[in-house]
């Protein structure tokens, strides 16, 4: 099974990466993923069921020790050929 995880970090801040964020996109790029697009906004990351699961724990706890106070994140099961 391969999943699609989208998720985004608070508090927002404009002017700079806020360390929470810095925390996410590290966790994801370090990941075994096979696609990861990191924006200012929102980032989405695909790959086998168990990598992405790793990941979103990981993504979790870093992003909440970094400072994160809400994560908003989405999980969705890929269909045949849908990347």
């Amino acid at each position: 099974m391969r999943l699609r995880v989208e998720f985004t970090t608070e508090p927002f801040d404009l002017d700079e990466v806020p360390p929470h964020a810095v925390a996410a996109r590290e966790t994801v790029q370090a990941a075994p993923l096979d696609a990861v697009d990191v924006g200012p906004f929102g980032n989405t990351a695909e790959g086998g069921a168990e990598a992405v699961l790793e990941a979103v724990d990981r993504l979790l706890r870093s992003s909440l020790t970094a400072g994160a106070t809400r994560i908003s994140l989405q999980v969705s099961v890929l269909g045949e050929g849908e990347a």
